[in-house]
């Protein structure tokens, strides 16, 4: 969670600090968790096909198990509890548990649970998957309540069957409020055996990740028809066995970088994932870096010589952005950011905490509307500071920074990692990174 010091800059509630000295570095190999991304819509799958407990959940110990997935695996139990009082929820920080839940709750008939998430969460945008699912569900008598910004009460209908069946929601502001509403149209197919839409206006952003509830779909045994801004879920057989999931693409991201400044291996590095981060390996192809599969299946070893500066775009792979900035910052010329304005809606405003710890670092940003041009600095410091803001992407890019750069890094709040990478702090200390607690 975050607040804001005396000149109003968003700054990390925790007072815990940590330094970490990498410059003892060693090669060695380096695991990613399983995919945030992927784990939630299987587990909602997995709940409305009867494939549950998901055993490739089931088989992460909950230590490594990123906190959104544990926020969503809760919601789904509260949801499988017989109808009755009001459940409980709370989703902590978790935009995507958040919002793939209140769909959830509406479309369980009877379900009657009350969620409610850290300030933060409560100041994100969710006002469109609201208004849509009151608009298509409102008729058979949902109820939903927001609070200042909590609870958020919901109370779902015990028949659908008369609405007309179509969710309609714009696109400009996030994917997952249709990846949500997706999920929501196989809970429903499956008890009223009735197609069911998503119909988006406007332009999508973070497509990629609209396509990764596809594929999810497709694996479970949905038959989804896609036609224009119109998606359709209209057919269901069941797969003959559990997909199981891959790693983490975002998490990658930094391991990649720290494998190859180490001279070390990542593991869990499936290029065939259909997760958008996964574009990680093609990005960074454009400044002499790639990827060499090694070892076993899915063990890659990332080799190159740095030259120029990169492009990346936030409607691409906006949670790869952090992550690529701290490669920027060690690159031979400027880079350029596009579309970074939806970082100003993550856990903090990102787009601010990039130019921070770009500034922190010595080097300079320039922002012109959705452009961000970084250029690093002449030299890299011997030490930086920086405070997480409570948004674990930025610990994690700062820690990866360090890295790269050689120099000694003393972060505030490291802890806010669980919600994605629980593990990140073990697997950096396994690449020789010396990480100690600051007074």
């Amino acid at each position: 969670m975050a607040g804001v010091d005396e000149g109003g800059a968003p700054v990390s509630m925790s007072t815990r600090r940590i330094l970490l000295d990498p410059s003892h570095l060693v090669a060695s190999p380096l695991t990613p968790p399983v995919s945030k991304s992927d784990a939630q819509r299987a587990l909602v799958l997995g709940h409305l096909t009867g494939a549950w407990p998901l055993p490739s959940v089931q088989a992460e110990s909950d230590e490594d198990l990123p906190a959104d997935v544990r926020v969503l695996r809760r919601g789904v139990e509260a949801l499988r509890l017989p109808a009755g009082p009001v459940r409980d929820v709370d989703c902590a920080d978790g935009g995507a548990p958040f919002r793939i839940l209140a769909t959830q709750v509406a479309v369980t008939p009877g379900a009657r649970v009350r969620l409610t998430g850290t300030p933060r969460l409560g100041e994100r945008p969710h006002g469109p998957l609201f208004t849509s699912l009151k608009d298509a569900l409102g008729p058979a008598g949902l109820t939903l309540t927001e609070g200042q910004p909590w609870p958020v009460e919901l109370s779902a209908p015990t028949d659908t069957s008369k609405v007309s069946p179509v969710f309609r929601v714009p696109g400009d502001q996030s994917s997952q409020y249709a990846s949500s509403l997706l999920l929501g149209c196989a809970a429903l197919f499956l008890r009223e055996r009735r197609a069911w839409s998503v119909e988006i206006e406007g332009t999508l952003t973070s497509a990629g990740y609209l396509e990764l509830t596809l594929t999810w779909l497709e694996r479970f045994g949905f038959e989804v028809q896609k036609s224009d801004s119109r998606y359709t879920v209209s057919g269901y057989t069941p797969p003959p066995s559990v997909p199981s999931l891959p790693g983490d693409w975002s998490s990658l991201g930094y391991l990649l970088l720290i494998a190859w400044k180490a001279g070390g291996t990542v593991e869990r590095a499936d290029a065939a994932s259909a997760h958008p981060d996964q574009a990680i390996l093609r990005l960074i192809e454009q400044v002499g870096l790639g990827t060499t599969p090694t070892g076993p299946a899915h063990t890659s070893k990332v080799t190159g010589r740095p030259a120029g500066g990169l492009r990346a775009s936030g409607k691409e792979c906006p949670d790869l952005l952090p992550t690529l900035a701290a490669l920027a910052c060690v690159l031979p010329a400027p880079s350029t950011l596009t579309d970074v304005g939806i970082l100003r809606l993550k856990e903090s405003d990102r787009l601010e905490g990039i130019r921070d710890l770009v500034s922190a670092y010595g080097g300079t940003t320039e922002l012109q509307g959705e452009i961000l041009h970084l250029t690093p600095p002449a030299a890299p410091p011997a030490r930086f500071t920086m405070d997480s803001r409570g948004d674990h992407r930025l610990a994690m890019t700062a820690a990866t920074l360090s890295v790269l750069s050689g120099a000694t890094l003393v972060l505030t709040g490291p802890e806010c990692v669980e919600k994605s990478f629980p593990g990140f702090w073990r697997q950096l200390s396994r690449s020789g990174a010396r990480i100690s607690e600051q007074p």
